[in-house]
Parts: structure tokens; sequence; C-alpha cells
């Protein structure tokens, strides 16, 4: 299943929701009233979009996994996947951002572990620790590579549309996080990262690193 439609089809119930609302104020109340429901509706299809990117496809091209501002950048030690130091580039995605997320960098999903956990604000610092977590490991030319998607305060369900086996083209689509959130991407220590804290960024599109070899 591709996930290339314009409108993610997770958006869908609540678009439809909201649009049933509209007719219902619409009817039963006043325009006025109505309006609440029509802006929930645009919303909704706006927040769900799922527009197409041009993916950088130069060898070792390393790609943001979601759109967002870039909120720190720092050598951790990763010991669920890659089991080693490991750069961790953290994305904090607002209500405005396509909330969609796409494989950094070509690879063979080799782990898939959803975590349970709080829903304190993405963008705090123990957010990646406490936080329900879905984390995707892919297995690449350059080695292990692991992005995780964060809940937020806003954000309550992680959704992923790969298991085990499956092999991610370089920008391809393999989730959403519904609502405000964080995703969190590890590559090998010593790689060349191209950007730096405070920087927008867009999924698929935007060159976070270069791997060599």
């Amino acid at each position: 299943m591709s996930h290339r439609e314009p409108v993610a089809r997770e958006g869908w119930p609540f678009i439809l929701l909201f649009a049933l609302m509209t007719w219902l104020l619409y009817v039963f109340t006043n325009e006025i009233g109505a309006l609440l429901g029509l802006l929930l509706t645009f919303f909704s299809i706006f927040f769900f979009r799922n527009p197409e990117r041009v993916i950088p496809g130069e060898q070792g091209n390393v790609v943001a996994p979601a759109d967002g501002r870039v909120m720190d950048i720092i050598n951790v030690s990763e010991n669920e996947f890659m089991q080693s130091e490991a750069v961790r580039v953290r994305i904090f995605l607002s209500l405005f951002n396509v909330h969609v997320n796409r494989a950094p960098i070509a690879g063979r999903v080799e782990w898939v572990k959803r975590i349970p956990g709080l829903y304190l604000a993405a963008y705090r610092d123990e957010a990646g620790i406490l936080n329900a977590r879905n984390y995707v490991g892919l297995t690449t030319e350059w080695g292990k590579i692991l992005v995780v998607q964060v809940t937020g305060m806003v954000a309550r369900r992680l959704v992923c549309w790969v298991r085990p086996g499956d092999y991610l083209q370089g920008g391809e689509r393999f989730g959403l996080i519904r609502f405000g959130s964080c995703t969190e991407l590890y590559l090998p220590l010593g790689t060349e990262i191209k950007v730096a804290p405070g920087q927008k960024v867009r999924g698929g599109e935007s060159l976070i690193a270069k791997l060599d070899g």
C-alpha cells in the first residue's frame, strides 16, 4: 500500500465527522454556528495533508523523517536497536506541520517496537524517554539507523504502516503522528550533519546528514 493519497486516510473519520457537524449546525442553528464546524473540517483536511516531495537521490543522503524544527543534535548511547553511540537529531512538529513520517534513507525494516508511556509536551528533553513512542529500526548500506515517533500533549496516536521485512526507499512514507509531536533520528557516530538546531526542515526533502562510503 503506497499511502500516496493527497489526504492521509487516517484523517477521513475526522473530516467526515466535522463535515456532518457542520451540516447539523447549519440545519439546527444558523450560519454562524456552522462556521465553527466548517473551520474544523478545513483544518482536518489541512492537518492530514500528504504532499508529494522531491527526494534528493544522491547516494548517502539522509533526509528529514518529518517536517518541523530541529530541536537539538547531540551524541547519545542508543541501546534499543543500534547498541552503540549515536548522533540524535530531534525534530519538533507543530500542529501546522505535515505529520507524515518518511524513511530517512533506503533500508530494510529490521525492528519495530511500540512502547506505552506518558503524553508530556514533545519539546521537553524527557519526552523521548517517558512518552509513548514507536521505534522503527532500519538496516542500511551504512549500518543501522533508527527513527522514533514520539507522542506529545496533543498527539495521542502513533501510526506505523511498516513491519519487519519491509524495504523502504529514501523518503518513502512509513507512518504518521496524529497532532503535535516529535520525531527522533539516530545516526552512526561521526555522521556528517548538514542541519543546525533551530532550522526548519521538510520531511523527505531536507538534507539532514551525509553518510560516506
